[in-house]
């Protein structure tokens, strides 16, 4: 044998006999690259802001750059198809929301099971809608709305910002909760234009986020019924929750971090430990406030049960409602 074949089995074996590198060792050397949230939605949206904010936190904070990408589309299923078919490495995380939730009974040809296929990571916010009227509606609380409604069957038309997504959703789920009422849907390509149409009387109720109806419920132009959390909003204290009159009626936004699945627990555990430390941060609640969001944060394994849930609720409420894209 010459010297450099025993020379070359030598170094062989000796690199044979080296550790593998742990998952411990790989989450403390993550990320060692730019990270990309892929955001289902376009860019100027709370959620889009949402994702920037924290994406700012955690290039801050973990030393690399962590970088909002825009694939809005589908209900926001072009987003997490391209994180379900990324490597299961940290580098391609998903903004998860509500939509992935009530997707997955909307829509019938998914090439992913959310569920499944997106590992949770961190719950980071639920928003309240606000139930708003025109103020020619004869209510000025829920049981108002809907005795008149129970006596004016059909005659009363809702706004949402499109079929399928949480202002109709939620409006959905109040018909059915307080006993089968007959609202007419008017579906609207956003919010704005549905608050317009309430504004000028051609509907009578929308579930509306809050930021575009604060102004209009202030200067008396809509009336504010109910907010569609369990608790009441800071933003809109005097307001009542919708589940004071509708016990169990809840209805709200909820937005996290997932990761392709089978993402090294580490991984997710440091990206974890990261964004809670944001949500405890009272600059970064502040900010959170400002998109009328509270913080909610937890363990991977709290978000996973939430998005659980979540995707169960929607989808009694969609298969009641009979609910099918074209």
């Amino acid at each position: 044998m010459t010297p450099s074949r025993r020379l070359f089995l030598s170094l062989a074996a000796g690199v044979a006999t080296l550790p593998l590198p742990s998952g411990r060792a790989c989450a403390d050397a993550y990320p060692s690259r730019p990270v990309r949230i892929m955001v289902g939605f376009a860019a100027g949206g709370p959620n889009d802001i949402l994702a920037r904010l924290l994406a700012q936190w955690c290039s801050e904070r973990l030393g690399q750059q962590f970088i909002v990408e825009n694939r809005p589309g589908a209900g926001s299923n072009i987003a997490t198809d391209t994180v379900v078919r990324a490597p299961p490495d940290g580098y391609t995380l998903l903004l998860v929301g509500s939509p992935n939730a009530i997707n997955a009974t909307l829509y019938e040809n998914l090439d992913f099971n959310f569920l499944r296929d997106i590992a949770p990571v961190v719950s980071l916010t639920r928003g309240a809608l606000v139930m708003v009227i025109h103020p020619s509606v004869p209510a000025n609380t829920i049981s108002e709305f809907i005795a008149y409604a129970k006596a004016n069957p059909g005659k009363l038309s809702y706004g949402s910002g499109g079929m399928g997504g949480i202002t109709h959703i939620a409006a959905e789920l109040f018909k059915q909760e307080a006993g089968g009422l007959d609202l007419q849907h008017v579906p609207y390509r956003g919010v704005a234009p549905a608050i317009t149409d309430l504004l000028g009387g051609q509907v009578q109720v929308v579930f509306a986020n809050l930021a575009p109806s604060i102004g209009h419920i202030g200067s008396g132009k809509l009336r504010a019924l109910g907010i569609t959390t369990a608790a009441r909003s800071e933003a809109l204290p005097n307001v009542p929750a919708i589940s004071e009159f509708v016990p169990g009626y809840e209805a709200s936004s909820v937005f996290g971090i997932g990761a392709p699945k089978d993402t090294p627990t580490e991984i997710v555990d440091k990206l974890n430990k990261v964004a809670n430390a944001a949500l405890a941060d009272s600059g970064f609640k502040m900010r959170l406030r400002s998109l009328d969001a509270t913080a909610l944060g937890g363990s991977p394994a709290d978000f996973g049960k939430l998005m659980s849930g979540e995707t169960e609720k929607w989808s009694r409420v969609i298969s009641i409602a009979k609910i099918r894209l074209e």
